[in-house]
């Protein structure tokens, strides 16, 4: 019965729809990522409408339009990506590390790069312009994803992946140098993310963890603004005519938010006293207009984000597609924590925009591009890779010892070798 109604829906008997293709994870994936989109679309044009109309820039719906218009793109691309072979995106890979890391160097050079609000980091013109260090990201978890899966075994030293480290470091010290010391944390803990993922030991990770955090206070130090903001964060509430202006409007923001909020477009802090509501402080008037209940709903759709990535990073097929699946995930969840804790007075103000809410063109495109890679793993895809290096001794010797049954002591069909001629069989153990 169950072959002739296979036939009479028009598909062969016996073949089977690829569980992959509608996995929970997939369409957990999928629903939490529309529903953040439009969380951000809903989002950036209440909290930039009403600013953008006062000063008289059209009515009040350019910065939704620009939104709409990057989101779109980027759900194209999400889609083409989330068709391909991984194999391709191991083609890219190179070429798109050499670009990034071309980009930031140009990003340096008087005349090339943009400068807005006295940092440097945009190339283009006019409107066309685009973030490197955005792309950097995308391009720095490919590149990690990639060399840790062609290592046969467990990381058990950091000197295992001294190209990774040398080219990680590359990345972060350019960005950092723009400045951008937000984005250059969210590529370290990406990193480290990935490190954790492919097995490297504990100590290791904590060590460099008391490095780079010496390395970032004196980086936080080394410089008057720098320094005055690191005092800001300490205590926001003494510098808030100046330098903690920005950090205690967003906590007044939150604070007068109550449990459902003021109502969807009544927040009085985006007009008058916030500025660049729409950007990197957008939580801040989700949570004056929504509540905590919005917040908490916001919450929620990482949190189902971060459940569903780490499933399809623990099912895919193959270690490079397990490490992708982990570092796109690592590094959407790092810049909404860092984004989060800025908010909350719990970190320094960075820059970092809430990932899929916050208006910002490269980065929406970026990281829709890199919610392809995380479908295409989530749908079953995979790579084809080769290991670089031979296999450790011990592991080599711990193969022979476990018995007749594993290849190496099989014949060419698979099946147990024969005794030589004159030879005795060994007995069965």
């Amino acid at each position: 019965m169950r072959a002739s109604a296979a036939r009479r829906a028009g598909r062969p008997a016996g073949r089977r729809r690829p569980p992959h293709q509608n996995s929970l994870e997939y369409n957990i994936l999928l629903t939490a990522t529309l529903c953040l989109l439009a969380y951000g679309a809903v989002m950036v044009y209440s909290a930039s409408s009403a600013r953008t109309l006062l000063q008289g820039h059209g009515d009040g719906s350019a910065f939704l339009v620009k939104y709409l218009t990057y989101g779109a793109a980027g759900f194209v691309l999400m889609h083409v990506v989330a068709r391909q072979g991984l194999d391709k995106a191991l083609r890219f890979t190179g070429p798109l590390l050499a670009f990034a890391l071309v980009c930031l160097v140009a990003v340096k050079i008087p005349g090339v790069g943009v400068s807005v609000n006295g940092a440097r980091r945009w190339l283009g013109a006019g409107p066309l312009q685009f973030q490197p260090s955005e792309i950097a990201k995308l391009a720095l978890v490919l590149y990690a994803a990639r060399l840790l899966a062609r290592r046969p075994g467990r990381l058990r030293h950091p000197r295992e992946v001294t190209p990774l480290l040398m080219v990680a470091a590359l990345a972060i010290l350019l960005v950092a140098s723009q400045p951008d010391l937000g984005t250059a944390l969210v590529l370290t803990f990406t990193t480290a993310a990935l490190l954790v993922a492919a097995g490297m030991p504990v100590r290791y990770l904590a060590a460099g963890a008391l490095v780079a955090a010496v390395l970032v206070l004196l980086y936080a130090i080394s410089a008057p603004y720098r320094r005055e903001r690191l005092m800001t964060f300490l205590d926001p509430w003494q510098h808030a005519g100046d330098e903690g202006f920005q950090a205690v409007q967003g906590q007044i923001a939150l604070g007068s938010g109550g449990l459902f909020g003021r109502g969807l477009g009544q927040s009085v802090q985006k007009i008058f006293y916030l500025p660049e509501a729409h950007t990197d402080f957008i939580l801040a008037i989700i949570g004056e207009e929504l509540g905590v209940a919005g917040v908490t709903a916001l919450i929620f759709l990482y949190g189902l984000f971060a459940y569903a990535g780490l499933r399809v990073a623990k099912k895919a097929k193959g270690a490079y597609a397990s490490l992708l699946a982990a570092g796109v995930t690592s590094l959407v969840l790092c810049q909404a924590s860092l984004n989060l804790f800025a908010i909350l007075g719990l970190a320094p103000l960075t820059g970092v925009p809430l990932p899929f809410i916050s208006y910002g063109s490269t980065n929406l495109v970026v990281l829709l591009g890199g919610m392809g890679l995380l479908l295409n793993v989530a749908r079953g895809g995979s790579a084809h890779l080769r290991e670089v290096e031979a296999r450790p001794a011990h592991d080599a010797q711990a193969s022979r010892r476990d018995g007749p049954d594993l290849p190496h002591r099989r014949g060419r069909d698979g099946g147990p070798r024969r005794p030589r001629a004159g030879g005795r069989r060994r007995a069965a153990g």
